[in-house]
């Protein structure tokens, strides 16, 4: 006589719920490091920008090293996991690079003549920037919600930029260009998503922006020191290790749980440059990168729900 089949396992049991809050805790700590290691990556630029370490380079020379070592960095892992080209969609894969690397190259410009805080605050509003273009081009609809957020989020960048007035600076319209070239890549990224192996994306990606970087970086380069070749190698690596955290906690946990632990970013930013630059975050950027940051969350808590109906 056969044996009875065993009972599946309760997928909703206290084994299955433990596993489901230490993936969660994963995720959380996984978005976390990303978040560090993303401040670390502006902070980066903020040295080589204003020429600690040497003179001062670029924010193209800049953004090149960061393109160029981490496709380097990715070349190994890429040839070991080999996921193929099939199927490639390289039209999309140029309009995000572009829009990737003129981002990137706006934030590090920005980092390096205002603060951290507020220069990270800032491209906080590229989810605004996001839904703007997804309802021009996705053809998304968006309801009082996300209307609110977006006021919000404004009403923030209104507080931190402050046109009109004397603490007005010309480093926060290159921030904001920053958000807008960075919201304008995350469209292209959801026609990406789903489509590709993540693997092929972030190579191809960081392949297109080395090219494109290295062209743009020959026209004011100079030659780095010892020591800023050393950062720009760091700089790289670090932005890849950042985004594999990223997909990590991704993975492991709902976005909706973990996207606010990114945000923390700013934090490691204030705490950067308050250690090697003595830069404190005012009142005033206090209160824009509260109102961004909270516009920021409810956008994308707003985006969850709308994928889950």
């Amino acid at each position: 006589m056969s044996a009875l089949p065993e009972p599946a396992p309760d997928a909703s049991g206290p084994a299955a719920l433990a596993e489901s809050r230490r993936q969660a805790l994963l995720g959380a700590g996984a978005m976390l490091i990303a978040a560090a290691l993303i401040a670390v990556t502006t902070l980066l630029a903020k040295v080589l920008g204003r020429g600690l370490e040497g003179a001062e380079l670029h924010p193209l020379q800049i953004s090149a090293g960061r393109f160029a070592f981490a496709f380097l960095a990715l070349m190994p892992i890429f040839a070991w996991r080999y996921p193929g080209f099939r199927g490639t969609a390289w039209s999309l894969h140029l309009g995000r690079s572009l829009c990737g690397w003129g981002g990137v190259t706006c934030m590090f410009a920005a980092a390096a003549l205002m603060p951290l805080a507020e220069a990270t605050a800032i491209s906080f509003l590229s989810p605004l920037f996001t839904m703007l273009l997804a309802i021009a081009f996705l053809g998304e609809r968006v309801g009082v919600w996300r209307w609110g957020a977006a006021g919000l989020a404004l009403a923030g960048a209104l507080v931190l930029i402050r046109p009109g007035t004397e603490a007005f600076q010309i480093a926060a319209l290159i921030a904001l260009a920053a958000a807008v070239l960075m919201g304008s890549e995350a469209v292209f990224i959801k026609r990406l998503a789903g489509r590709e192996p993540p693997l092929r994306i972030l190579f191809v990606n960081n392949g297109i922006g080395a090219s494109i970087a290295l062209a743009a970086a020959s026209l004011v380069w100079i030659a780095p020191s010892g020591a800023q070749w050393g950062l720009l190698v760091m700089l790289g690596v670090t932005m890849v290790t950042a985004q594999a955290f990223f997909i990590q906690a991704m993975r492991r946990a709902d976005a909706s749980f973990v996207i606010p632990f990114f945000y923390a970013t700013l934090v490691f930013a204030a705490l950067y440059d308050l250690a090697i630059f003595g830069e404190r975050p005012g009142v005033a950027a206090l209160a824009g990168a509260a109102l961004i940051v909270t516009g920021a969350l409810v956008l994308a808590w707003r985006e969850r729900r709308a994928q889950s109906v």
